[in-house]
């Protein structure tokens, strides 16, 4: 299967909370749109993998995405290293995305700047016909995706671009209340996590709003570039 975008999380509702507005608004102009998730997230104080897994595939359907996959990397534990490049790189040449959306370079959690550097290497690898993959016995052509950019999660980086999502803002937040395990619940007494707090959900509305405010738009995702973004023409920026 050819898709356009794959979306890569370190965990599941990583997607969700950094660009599932930009996701939205692309299926909604026919794209093709898959999730990749790199662990289950078994290491999350609240909720169990089990638990999560449901989450993250009842956020998927809202999201109306091609595909959600897992690698069942080791949570917090996972490498940068040849073992976890391979397979990412499998799945890279197997879908064939022209462009690919991953964790923050910089993030209070370790494993987003870790899962960002392993999907930039992964993806230069993906490129070179000397490494070898094989799915369902057939040898993989090598893929190299036109771009990577890396949505802003914890912490508040500065973006190099942003995208309005003013129209998709609403399936966002639903697809990110699909994680009840994981975010605040005014009936819940104890919220003992930093993303369980009211404080955390409503940043992401203005975290959103505030970069909309910025650019003119009721709602805004950031995205940092790994490589210098190139324009067609200067009239293309709005």
């Amino acid at each position: 299967m050819k898709i356009d975008i794959l979306a890569i999380g370190a965990h599941p509702d990583d997607v969700e909370l950094g660009c599932s507005g930009t996701i939205a608004k692309e299926i909604a102009n026919n794209k093709k749109v898959g999730i990749l998730d790199l662990t289950k997230g078994e290491l999350g104080t609240r909720g169990t993998a089990e638990i999560r897994e449901k989450e993250a595939n009842d956020a998927a359907k809202i999201l109306n995405v091609a595909f959600r996959e897992n690698l069942n990397f080791k949570d917090g534990f996972f490498k940068n290293d040849e073992n976890h490049q391979l397979k990412l790189i499998k799945v890279i040449r197997k879908y064939k995305p022209d462009l690919i959306l991953c964790n923050a370079p910089d993030d209070r959690h370790i494993d987003h700047p870790k899962g960002a550097n392993l999907v930039v290497d992964s993806c230069f690898l993906s490129g070179l016909k000397k490494i070898e993959t094989i799915e369902d016995g057939v040898f993989q052509e090598p893929w190299r995706p036109n771009n990577i950019y890396h949505y802003i999660q914890w912490k508040s980086l500065k973006p190099d671009f942003v995208v309005d999502i003013s129209d998709y803002f609403v399936t966002k937040i639903k697809a990110v209340k699909s994680f009840k395990s994981q975010f605040y619940n005014e009936n819940e007494p104890v919220h003992n996590t930093p993303i369980s707090t009211k404080n955390f959900i409503d940043s992401i509305e203005y975290r959103a709003r505030d970069l909309g405010r910025l650019t003119n738009v009721d709602y805004a995702e950031g995205f940092i570039a790994a490589r210098l973004p190139l324009i067609e023409s200067i009239s293309d920026l709005k």
